[in-house]
């Protein structure tokens, strides 16, 4: 009896573990921006902090989550395409020099990357797609809404 429970608690950690290594990330945005698509190319420079302002002049910030966590796999591999801790290395070195304003803000949360994102202009922010709530305005990556085959950050 005491080996089914063990095995059955293994067997649903397992799949919590599975799930949360193959989310759909959204790119969200704030309404301000009157952002609706972005190519791949150009997430990947806003990722990385190589971009700083917008075509009408706002300051662009990207909000996300640790992407250390098993949650933004998708975001390290089919973005960043490097390690955790190159990343991290990267967004430190997007962030130098930008105090008041930085490139990359971490956040602890999903439901805290979309309330940024709504009360930040110039803000886009990746989250799970079952996150968005209201408040934001979920951007075309590559042509394509989340979801959508052929959609760029497809969890696995």
């Amino acid at each position: 009896m005491h080996r089914r429970r063990v095995l059955a608690t293994a067997l649903v950690v397992l799949s919590w573990t599975a799930l949360a290594q193959s989310k759909d990330l959204a790119l969200i945005s704030n309404k301000s921006n009157e952002l609706v698509e972005l190519t791949f190319p150009e997430l990947v420079k806003i990722c990385k902090g190589q971009v700083s302002r917008w075509p009408n002049d706002k300051e662009v910030t990207l909000i996300i989550r640790d992407p250390a966590v098993p949650e933004m796999k998708v975001l390290l591999e089919k973005v960043y395409g490097t390690s955790k801790e190159e990343v991290k290395a990267t967004i430190a070195s997007a962030n130098h020099g930008r105090t008041s304003h930085p490139a990359v803000v971490i956040v602890e949360s999903d439901e805290e990357v979309v309330k940024r994102v709504g009360s930040l202009p110039g803000a886009v922010g990746l989250v799970d797609v079952y996150s968005i709530r209201g408040g934001v305005t979920v951007v075309k990556v590559g042509g394509k809404l989340p979801l959508e085959p052929g959609y760029p950050l497809h969890g696995n």
